[in-house]
């Protein structure tokens, strides 16, 4: 699919795009590369953006509900009041991420099995 120039796929590079309030439930993503890019206010709830590059992404305020990011590369990304209710982050990378109001949604928490947190630990 191709929206305003950029081709929303698998694999796609999309390295510092302008995705910010873009509406895209259960894209598939998978493996993408969206670092540096702004997503904040996106609607991604279902999408599947396992094993993509989101570091220093913006996702403040970003739909990430029952997002699978398992494996995502997460450094440095601000997801400041990001809805991660029943997303899923199994051994994704969140070192030096921004967290703030991000888990204290109502809803499911999000799976966070190996997930390398903000401070460097991995969650159990």
């Amino acid at each position: 699919m191709e929206v305003n120039g950029y081709k929303i796929e698998p694999g796609a590079d999309l390295s510092g795009a302008n995705l910010g309030g873009w509406i895209l439930p259960r894209v598939d993503l998978t493996g993408a590369n969206l670092s540096h890019a702004n997503l904040s206010h996106a609607k991604l709830s279902g999408a599947n953006l396992s094993h993509a590059k989101l570091s220093h992404a913006k996702l403040s305020g970003a739909d990430l509900y029952r997002a699978n990011l398992t494996g995502a590369n997460l450094t440095g990304a601000n997801l400041t009041g990001a809805d991660l209710s029943d997303a899923i982050l199994v051994r994704a990378d969140m070192t030096g991420a921004i967290l703030v109001r991000a888990f204290s949604l109502d809803g499911k928490p999000p799976d966070l099995t190996g997930a390398k947190m903000p401070n460097g630990t991995i969650h159990d």
